[in-house]
């Protein structure tokens, strides 16, 4: 097609999809389902978990600290301070999908049904995954779980038994993909070489990732303990997020679960949800660039000011890795993700870099409050700090959404189960049309 057919095609993209502004004003409508004040439109109950970051009286939004509980258990509980408890990314998954915490047999059972499923069917690796390559691992991790279906001769039973197999089967294959991915990516599209490591069975999930990932094989015991506590923190957040959210509306139109676990990953590649955390490590690193002393204050305050007046780094005025739809006065998770990471840092080349972080949230209220006369209560969401976490384990930028995805299918799959139980509707919410009727004329009268 020339370049002038394909302008005249799509010259009026924008103009035939802009809807007027002022009539979100005129219609009670919830642009994205979200009430004026922020807080979201309640779409239905769960017994999952719950993210609380503010309370409301008599209809004013009042901030608070934020929580993360899990089937009832708060995210402090589940995971504690001490770096030497045994892995808990297998354990919150059976809480998630079980509803109940494991006793001891109950969790060895579960680990074991994780281990004898790692393996992929035969042919997968070649066929599905080196042979078609992608620049986006997100995206493979998609097609895989949809290819997968056509491994499975029962993948349109919606038998619970069944609901719960595949979900264990793709908590215990999508790390091997993601890493198998990752170096068919390096390959075809930087020359490097394939390296495909069996997995070790008897090895946790952060363990698997990271003697996949090193070709030496080779970790720390404080670096599968720390990754295995971004998967717990990353496991669940409530039905309300993006990704979630697209699960539930797909398995409430009795789709098969390959699918709604396909799509609730495109939901998390996109930018303004997991993919979000690219533009935080974007701007963490234009910052490290322009400030020459990150033990400076005024400096590293000088420059977040430059950011929020839109003269530095992308000049959308954001500071990215600040802020959340939910939490208003503290993220957990952000907490538990610096709590952890600066013992890991502590004595290492890394300690500056986390400080400079430190410096980050401390310092951004305070300058958006000065230079944008507004106060909104904000704090360091989860991607302040996940992102270095993953950096000072020499894990690749480009795993990093899908590690998140990885450890989201426990989430998605509670989820989907509570849709399949008590759903019971399709998800269908009304949009208003704003269009007047037309006269219809034959196209040699247009």
């Amino acid at each position: 097609m020339s370049e002038t057919k394909r302008v005249s095609l799509y010259e009026e993209f924008v103009k035939v999809n802009s809807v007027d502004a002022s009539l979100y004003e005129q219609y009670p409508i919830k642009r994205g389902l979200r009430n004026s004040d922020g807080s979201g439109v309640i779409a239905g109950i769960t017994n999952i978990s719950n993210v609380h970051g503010y309370m409301m009286s008599e209809g004013d939004k009042i901030p608070d600290e934020g929580s993360l509980t899990l089937r009832g258990y708060d995210i402090y509980d589940l995971l504690g301070g001490d770096t030497t408890k045994r892995f808990g990314y297998e354990e919150i998954a059976y809480l998630l999908l079980m509803g109940h915490l494991p006793k001891q047999d109950q969790l060895e059972t579960f680990v074991a049904a994780l281990d004898a499923e790692r393996n992929l069917p035969d042919g997968f690796t070649a066929s599905k995954i080196m042979s078609t390559a992608s620049p986006d691992i997100m995206n493979v991790l998609a097609r895989s779980i949809l290819m997968l279906y056509a491994d499975d001769p029962k993948a349109e039973d919606r038998s619970y038994e069944h609901e719960i197999s595949t979900a264990i089967s793709l908590i215990s294959r999508l790390p091997r993909i993601m890493v198998l991915a990752h170096y068919a990516k390096r390959a075809s599209f930087f020359n490097e070489s394939m390296i495909m490591h069996r997995f070790i069975p008897g090895q946790s999930t952060s363990e698997t990732i990271l003697s996949m990932l090193r070709p030496d094989r080779q970790f720390t015991p404080e670096e599968a303990r720390m990754l295995d506590i971004m998967l717990c923190l990353h496991a669940e957040h409530g039905g309300g997020n993006n990704s979630t959210f697209t699960c539930r509306v797909l398995t409430s139109a009795d789709t098969d679960p390959y699918s709604a676990y396909a799509g609730a990953i495109g939901s998390l590649k996109g930018s303004k949800h997991g993919g979000a955390n690219h533009q935080v490590l974007a701007m963490q690193k234009d910052i490290k660039e322009h400030v020459k002393n990150w033990e400076n204050e005024d400096e590293v305050a000088a420059y977040i000011a430059k950011i929020v007046n839109k003269e530095a780094y992308d000049k959308t005025g954001l500071i990215y890795g600040m802020g959340h739809a939910v939490y208003t006065l503290s993220d957990p998770r952000a907490i538990i993700c610096k709590q952890f990471a600066t013992k890991l840092a502590e004595g290492t080349e890394f300690e500056a870099e986390l400080n400079l972080l430190k410096t980050i949230e401390r310092l951004a209220p305070e300058v958006i409050l000065r230079e944008k006369g507004t106060k909104k209560e904000m704090c360091a969401n989860v991607d302040m700090y996940s992102g270095f976490v993953y950096t000072m384990m020499g894990i690749p930028q480009d795993l990093i959404t899908p590690l998140f995805a990885c450890a989201r299918m426990a989430g998605w799959a509670a989820h989907r189960f509570e849709e399949l139980v008590s759903g019971k509707r399709i998800i269908r919410p009304a949009y208003k049309t704003n269009v007047k009727p037309q006269e219809y004329k034959p196209i040699e009268e247009r």
